[in-house]
C-alpha cells in the first residue's frame, strides 16, 4: 500500500524463459537534445494557438484561413446564453460575407470597401488571385479556449507531480506533461463527441490495451492510471516513428496514419509533413496537434504572462488498499466507516453501477482512501468484512427475455442503447429477427452528458436504485437528457450490471438508471468537438495498431497476420479462385504475411467497403484480446538460431502474433537472424475480465 498517493508497482507477469532479457530498450527512449523542437516555419501556427488558448474564451471565436493561420479575418463574440443554432447562423453569415469579399478581390473588382481592403492587406504578397480563389473554401471557425485553459492550469496541480514522475521513470521528455492541456484542459471527467474520455482522451479500443475498461471500471477516468497508460502509448509511438513531433501527432492521428504520412513524404520532418501531406484523414486537427501542443507548452511555462497570478490546486494525496475480493460499495463504506461521498472523488475510475450497487468493486482493485484516518491493508480489510460481503466474481450482466412482437430495434429503444451494440453483444446481425423466449444480454447504456465549465462528481444513486430481478418497464414520460455521449459507437457494448438470472427474467425488466455523469465535452483540438462548422473531428480510432489495412492505388494489399484467402475473398466479394488467378497462386499455396496481393473491384465491391470490413475484422480480434489482457510493459528478447514468429510468441506466454508484429513493424520474421533484438510486450490478464 502506498500511503501518500501515486500508485504502487504493478504485479509483474512471470516469464519462464531465461532468454527474455530484462532491458529498458523499448521503455526508455533516448532523450534528444531538444525533443520537442519549435521550428520557425511553424511559428505562425504556434502563435495562433497561443491566441486561442489565452486571448479568447468559449463565448468567442476566430474566423480564419484553414491553411495559413496568420490570416484571422475576424473575431466573433457571443452572449453567454446564445444557442448553438444562433451561433451557427452568425458564423455562416460572417463566413459568407468574407467569401464574397475574397471573390471580389480575386476577380480584381474595384473599388474595394474598407473591409475588403483590410482583407486584401491581410494576405499581402501571398494573396494572388489563384490563392484567394482557393481561400474562399478555406474559411474556418475556431472557438476560443482561454477560460478552459486557465481552469486546466489550476486543476493540473493535483496530478502534476505524478505525471512528471511517470515520465521521468520511463525516460520520456518532461515537456510531455502538458499534453492534457490539449486533450482535456486537465479535466479527468471529459468526454469528446467521438467517445474519447479522461485526462488523456483515450478511445476505448486503445485504452483497453493499457487499462481496465469494463462495466465496473473505466481507468480512462482515473488521472493516475490514465497517465501511466498515456506514457506507454507515447513510448510506443516514439519507437515506431523515431521523433517526438511525430509521436505526438500519432497520439491524435494514430500510428498507422503517421507512418503512411512519413512514407508518402519520404521524411520524418514535421514541417514537411504538416505542410505537404494530403492524406484522406489527415485533417485540420491532425495537422495542428503538434503546434497546439507547443502553444500549450509555452503557456504552461509562463502562466502569469498570459493569465496573471493563479494558484494551482494542491497535489492529490491519499492512501490505497488492494481489494481482497469483489465487494459492494455499501459493504465497503460500512466496514471502512467512510462515506461514499468522500470515496467517490478519490476513485473516479469506478463507474456509476459500482456506486449504485449494481456492480461490485473488483477484486485486486487499488481503492483510494482519504489520507487521514486508519491505515488499511488488504489482509485487515478481509478480516473486517463479513464473509457474506466478499464474492469471487462480479455480478452478471442484465438480461432480457424476448416477447412476442419484439424486434432488436424496439428492445434497443426501450433500454436506450444502440441496435448495433445490442446486436454485437449477442452475436447477431442488426437485421436479425429475434424469437420469443430468446434471452438477450443488454449492453451498458452510455452516460448522460452535461456540458459544464467545472465538472462535478455525480451523486450516488439512492439505495433503492439497485436492479431487481423483476421490475416494471421504464417510464417514457420522463425528461430525456439533451445530449448523450456516444462513448464509442457500437464497439462500446458492455454487459450491464444485474443479478437477474435468465430463468427469472421479467417480461420487460427495466434498467435502473444510475446517476447522470457530469462531464465536459472538449477537444482534441477542443473546438473540433464544440464549435459550429469546425470540419471533421479527430481520427476516432487513435489507433495504436501501425498496420496499414488500406488498398494501394494499384489495387494491392499487404497480407496481415491472421488473414486467409477466405477472409480476403469475403471482404472483396471475389471468389478464392479469382484471387488465386489474379495472383498466380496454386491451389495449395498459402498466403505469407507481408506479401503483396492483387485485388480487383467490380460491381458493388468497392475499396472503401473492403477496407471497412478488413479493419472491422482486425478490430474485433484485437478488442476480444484486450477485453481480457492489458499491456504492462516491454522486454527485449534476443533471437536464437531457428527462431520464428510462432516460437517467439510461445516463449512470450502465447502472445498473439499480431501484437508482436505491432511492436516490431520493421522486422521480417520470415528471415529472423540470431542476435536480433525483438521487443516483446509484457501482458497480464485482467482480473474478472469480461464484465
Amino acid at each position: 500500500m502506498n500511503p501518500t498517493g501515486p500508485l504502487g508497482p504493478r504485479r509483474p507477469l512471470l516469464w519462464a524463459c531465461c532468454a527474455l532479457v530484462q532491458l529498458l530498450l523499448f521503455a526508455a527512449p533516448v532523450r534528444a537534445e531538444n525533443p520537442v523542437p519549435r521550428p520557425p516555419e511553424l511559428e505562425r501556427d504556434v502563435q495562433f494557438w497561443i491566441r486561442v488558448y489565452s486571448q479568447i474564451d468559449t463565448n468567442s471565436g476566430f474566423l480564419h484561413d484553414e491553411h495559413n493561420l496568420a490570416i484571422v479575418y475576424d473575431t466573433l463574440h457571443f452572449a453567454p446564453n446564445t444557442t448553438p443554432s444562433e451561433r451557427q447562423r452568425t458564423v455562416d453569415g460572417e463566413r459568407d460575407r468574407i467569401a464574397a469579399a475574397l471573390k471580389r478581390i480575386a476577380a480584381g473588382e474595384t473599388p474595394l470597401s474598407a473591409d475588403e481592403q483590410r482583407i486584401k492587406e491581410l494576405w499581402g504578397a501571398e494573396g494572388t488571385p489563384e490563392r484567394l480563389a482557393e481561400a474562399v473554401d478555406d474559411i474556418r471557425f475556431q472557438l476560443g479556449q482561454s477560460d478552459r485553459f486557465r481552469a486546466g492550469l489550476v486543476r493540473s496541480g493535483a496530478w502534476k507531480t505524478h505525471i512528471e514522475e511517470t515520465l521521468a521513470n520511463l525516460g520520456l521528455p518532461a515537456e510531455l506533461a502538458v499534453l492534457p492541456h490539449v486533450e482535456s484542459s486537465f479535466n479527468p471527467a471529459a468526454y469528446s463527441k467521438v467517445g474519447a474520455a479522461g485526462l488523456f482522451q483515450f478511445m476505448r479500443s486503445t485504452g483497453r490495451r493499457y487499462m481496465r475498461i469494463d462495466s465496473a471500471v473505466d481507468d480512462r477516468l482515473d488521472p493516475f492510471r490514465a497517465t501511466e497508460a498515456a506514457a506507454q502509448l507515447l513510448t510506443y509511438n516514439y519507437r515506431l516513428l523515431g521523433t517526438w513531433p511525430l509521436a505526438l501527432t500519432a497520439y491524435n492521428h494514430g500510428s498507422a496514419g503517421v507512418l503512411r504520412a512519413k512514407e508518402a513524404m519520404g521524411t520524418d520532418d514535421i514541417v514537411k509533413i504538416v505542410r505537404g501531406y494530403n492524406g484522406r484523414t489527415f485533417g485540420f486537427a491532425s495537422r495542428n496537434f503538434y503546434v497546439s501542443f507547443l502553444a500549450a507548452l509555452e503557456i504552461d511555462r509562463n502562466p502569469e504572462k498570459y493569465f496573471g497570478p493563479l494558484q494551482r490546486d494542491p497535489e492529490a494525496r491519499f492512501r490505497e488498499v488492494q481489494m481482497p475480493a469483489y465487494v459492494s460499495m455499501s459493504a465497503l463504506t460500512r466496514t471502512l466507516k467512510i462515506d461514499s461521498a468522500r470515496l467517490r472523488p478519490l476513485n473516479p475510475g469506478l463507474l456509476p453501477p459500482v456506486w449504485s450497487g449494481a456492480q461490485r468493486v473488483p477484486k485486486a482493485y487499488h481503492l483510494r482512501l482519504p489520507l487521514e484516518g486508519d491505515a488499511w491493508t488488504s489482509e485487515r480489510l478481509a478480516q473486517r468484512l463479513a464473509p457474506g460481503d466478499m464474492f469471487t466474481a462480479q455480478r452478471g450482466p442484465e438480461r432480457y427475455r424476448v416477447q412476442k412482437g419484439d424486434t432488436l430495434a424496439s428492445i434497443a429503444a426501450t433500454y436506450e442503447v444502440s441496435v448495433e451494440s445490442l446486436a454485437r453483444l449477442n452475436h447477431l446481425r442488426t437485421s436479425a429477427r429475434v424469437s420469443p423466449g430468446k434471452v438477450l444480454v443488454l449492453p451498458e447504456p452510455a452516460p448522460a452528458v452535461v456540458v459544464a465549465a467545472v465538472p462535478a462528481p455525480a451523486p450516488a444513486a439512492p439505495a433503492g436504485a439497485a436492479l431487481a430481478s423483476t421490475v416494471a418497464p421504464p417510464s417514457r414520460g420522463g425528461a430525456v437528457p439533451a445530449a448523450v455521449a456516444q462513448r464509442e459507437s457500437a464497439e462500446d457494448a458492455e454487459a450491464a450490471a444485474s443479478s437477474a438470472s435468465a430463468a427469472s427474467l421479467a417480461a420487460k425488466p427495466a434498467r435502473a438508471r444510475v446517476a447522470t455523469v457530469t462531464v465536459e465535452v472538449l477537444t482534441a483540438a477542443q473546438a473540433e468537438a464544440l464549435g459550429p462548422s469546425l470540419g471533421p473531428a479527430p481520427d476516432a480510432e487513435q489507433n495504436a495498431d501501425p498496420t496499414d489495412y488500406g488498398v494501394a492505388r494499384d489495387d494491392t494489399i499487404r497480407v496481415a497476420t491472421d488473414e486467409t484467402l477466405g477472409h480476403i475473398a469475403d471482404w472483396s466479394g471475389l471468389s478464392a479462385g479469382r484471387l488465386r488467378e489474379l495472383n498466380h497462386l496454386s491451389a495449395r499455396a498459402a498466403l505469407r504475411v507481408g506479401e503483396r496481393l492483387k485485388l480487383e473491384f467490380k460491381g458493388s465491391g468497392t475499396r472503401e467497403t473492403f477496407e471497412s470490413r478488413r479493419k472491422e475484422y482486425h478490430r474485433t480480434v484485437q478488442a476480444s484480446y484486450f477485453a481480457a489482457h492489458r499491456i504492462i510493459g516491454t522486454q527485449v528478447y534476443i533471437a536464437r538460431s531457428g527462431d520464428s514468429l510462432w516460437t517467439i510468441t510461445q516463449r512470450g506466454g502465447q502472445l498473439p502474433q499480431w501484437l508482436l508484429q505491432q511492436y516490431n513493424p520493421s522486422l521480417d520474421f520470415s528471415d529472423l537472424r540470431a542476435g536480433t533484438q525483438v521487443v516483446m510486450p509484457r501482458v497480464e490478464e485482467v482480473s474478472g475480465a469480461g464484465g
